[in-house]
């Protein structure tokens, strides 16, 4: 008689390498307003923003990432958000040029930190917001627009690499950055490898994504109201918003590893665990 193993609930997940580059909070706050989530008149707290980014940094290092560092400078408060200053693939970073002037000098310093690194770089004409608004999954950069990024710059990722970059507009201002909207949860692409929140996007671009990704997750609004799909992925241990509790069982009903952490001092700026971590790919 031949006993049948079960078949798995679950796929066999496995993390993959990532080198990522951060940036400390040292001048995080929030004076200015433009996103939704900003409120100048509402303080913050710097130091408890140290505390809650280092507590992520640890957890990469925990997670055999390699962790790489920008130095913050004074009168950028939002240079911690690292997913804007760029996006880099191939060895060659495609540098960021904002929409707001308040942060237009971190495009120069992160492209002078790539320069330093050893990447190609490759200056910017149109308005973009680095890997806020680019998304890698398989072959293929999924690219956001709709407030930040020009569709325009779509194109110049196109030239610069060759891929194929798929256009998707955002449509809700409180998910005005693709990774607001949208998490890779396997790099290597395939039916179930993103999740993202339906209504940010027109109809045209949900249809892209219905089709492309007809099992892919689909948060609940409070998920998505915390930044819960601002989240990072190494195809095994996705680093989620500890408030996402809904996303964190439907990750594990996949088979990933979810890790929850509390950045709810840089959500006041808009940004989450996402917009903290820029990938590096050589």
């Amino acid at each position: 008689m031949t006993l049948i193993e079960p078949a798995p609930t679950t796929a066999e997940r496995r993390a993959t390498h990532r080198t990522v580059l951060m940036c400390r909070p040292e001048f995080f706050t929030v004076s200015y307003r433009i996103n939704p989530w900003m409120h100048p008149e509402q303080p913050t707290d710097t130091g408890m923003a140290l505390e809650q980014w280092q507590t992520l940094y640890e957890l990469y290092l925990s997670l055999g990432f390699e962790v790489q560092l920008i130095d913050p400078i004074p009168g950028l408060p939002d240079m911690v958000y690292a997913a804007n200053g760029g996006f880099v693939l191939d060895g060659i970073a495609y540098g960021a040029r904002f929409q707001y002037p308040e942060r237009g000098p971190e495009g120069p310093a992160y492209l002078d930190w790539f320069a330093a690194a050893g990447f190609q770089v490759r200056e910017p004409v149109s308005t973009n917001e680095g890997e806020g608004d680019f998304l890698l999954v398989g072959d293929t950069i999924l690219a956001g627009t709709g407030f930040r990024s020009d569709a325009a710059s779509h194109d110049e990722l196109r030239r610069i690499y060759g891929r194929e970059v798929v256009t998707l507009r955002l449509v809700d201002p409180a998910f005005y950055h693709l990774d607001t909207a949208l998490a890779v949860l396997d790099s290597a692409g395939g039916p179930a490898s993103v999740a993202y929140l339906p209504k940010a996007f027109d109809e045209a671009s949900r249809a892209i994504l219905e089709q492309r990704f007809p099992d892919a997750i689909h948060v609940t609004d409070a998920d998505a109201a915390v930044l819960g799909l601002n989240s990072f992925s190494d195809g095994r241990n996705v680093v989620i918003a500890s408030r996402a509790e809904d996303f964190a069982r439907q990750l594990r009903e996949r088979g990933y590893i979810p890790h929850g952490v509390d950045l709810s001092e840089l959500l006041l700026g808009g940004g989450g665990v996402k917009c903290c971590t820029l990938e590096l790919r050589r």
